[in-house]
């Protein structure tokens, strides 16, 4: 059995612990939910102070100019592009990712139509996250074409001569299962199809190389991995080839080429400034630049290469001990075991022994970690293919081997008193 004491000299050895010093993180919780919501940056509060008593108190409009706010989505861009295998002014933040999705999901639509006019397909992943099925489609409904929902074996047979757009979230947000991104992109490419990559559960988590893979888009998420807040600006990436050949739909004032000119007409901006729309939200923005150094400060310890092994480390670690000291309690492993197919998560499903055909308990086994100060969360099925899901984040920028010791170990409690039974866990709350 592995042991508390052989964790915390892991622990110990770590060239990458002292990161954890980043983060305000509250005493004794142990956090399993940055796929969800990053902890906050001890920088975050005073650059966001900063950015409210001093840029905007004090220097007002003139801080557009002065205090780099015109600038900001492609500056923190460039940083983000650091972590996804992207160029210089490829990468703007800007925006939720549902936005940014249904700008490159437009711009993709129109430029494989526009070659091939018979090319009527969306496909996606069956259980990809709903967001991006809802803005597919609404796209489909527009534009009077298809979206077909697969499981990922049936992918690669869905990719036929009528498809114009492949989009898949790199890491599935239920499962942790991750794509190959490059070989599903040329299989896309061979039969004539763009891609549109969800990069949300990737960009800080794994290693991705956008370029590498000759993606043709991606859009990701501000506030999981790269613990950008609440609600902080996404980001979009569109492959140099593509873009300046279409206007994106939210052709607004941001997005022109010379916004101050105040001209009637667009003129959309060079490059991948014309996937900018409005305003940009400069406090949130500030937030997110913050987020992203945090993550940038590993680079010179390897990196997300670094990042990436610790990471692997961590979900076997916590995959071994949930075998070992929650045997007979019905939970079997989502997540593939395969280091290639794993993002930086784990997910288990639940079978209860007493109940085979009843309710898994999963919802309220979460609610009774939480209540002991272990964050992780829960994801409903819709199936039996798809069960309910107990997801735990681990994020080794923070996350020690001694943390998932006692995670594990809170696990084996919850369900060897049964205390999820207390209905206080059974009252579902309105974020899961």
């Amino acid at each position: 059995m592995i042991t508390l004491e052989q964790c915390q000299l892991r622990d110990r050895q770590d060239p990458l612990a002292s990161l954890r010093e980043q983060f305000t993180l509250p005493a004794g919780l142990i956090y399993l939910d940055g796929n969800s919501l990053g902890p906050l940056p001890r920088s975050t509060a005073s650059r966001v102070a900063d950015v409210v008593s001093q840029e905007w108190g004090q220097g007002l409009i003139r801080s557009w100019n002065n205090a780099g706010w015109f600038e900001a989505p492609q500056r923190v861009g460039n940083k983000i592009a650091r972590l996804i295998g992207a160029g210089d002014n490829e990468v703007v933040a800007t925006d939720s990712t549902s936005v940014n999705l249904y700008k490159v999901l437009s711009a993709a639509l129109h430029l494989a139509r526009q070659r091939e006019p018979g090319r009527r397909r969306i496909v996606s992943e069956r259980s990809n996250f709903p967001t991006d099925l809802y803005i597919a489609q609404g796209l489909c409904r527009e534009h009077g074409c298809e979206l077909q929902l697969v499981e990922a074996e049936e992918i690669v047979g869905a990719l036929t001569s009528d498809l114009a757009v492949l989009m898949l979230t790199h890491v599935n947000y239920r499962t942790g299962a991750m794509h190959d991104m490059a070989a599903l992109t040329a299989a896309a490419h061979a039969c004539g199809a763009l891609t549109v990559w969800d990069l949300a559960h990737s960009a800080g988590a794994v290693p991705v190389d956008l370029t590498t893979a000759q993606a043709d888009f991606a859009v990701g998420c501000g506030y999981k991995y790269l613990n950008g807040g609440p609600g902080a600006p996404a980001f979009v990436w569109v492959h140099p080839r593509h873009a300046e050949q279409f206007w994106q739909p939210l052709s607004g004032w941001w997005g022109h080429a010379t916004p101050f000119a105040f001209t009637p007409d667009y003129t959309p901006a060079p490059g991948i400034g014309r996937y900018l729309c409005g305003t940009q939200p400069m406090i949130a923005m500030a937030a997110l630049e913050c987020g992203v150094d945090s993550v940038l400060v590993a680079q010179p310890l390897g990196g997300m290469a670094a990042l990436r092994s610790k990471s692997l480390a961590l979900t076997d670690l916590f995959i071994e001990l949930v075998e070992q000291r929650c045997a007979g309690h019905g939970l079997t492993l989502v997540t593939p075991r395969e280091h290639a197919l794993r993002g930086s998560q784990v997910c288990l499903s639940r079978q209860d022994p007493a109940r085979p055909s009843g309710d898994s308990g999963a919802y309220a086994i979460v609610r009774a970690l939480i209540e002991r100060g272990v964050i992780g969360d829960f994801r409903a099925g819709d199936g039996p293919r798809h069960p309910d899901i107990l997801r735990f984040g681990f994020t080794p920028l923070y996350l020690g081997f001694a943390d998932v010791w006692h995670a594990a170990e809170h696990l084996r409690q919850v369900l060897d008193t049964g205390e999820w039974h207390n209905p206080l866990f059974q009252q579902q709350q309105s974020v899961t």
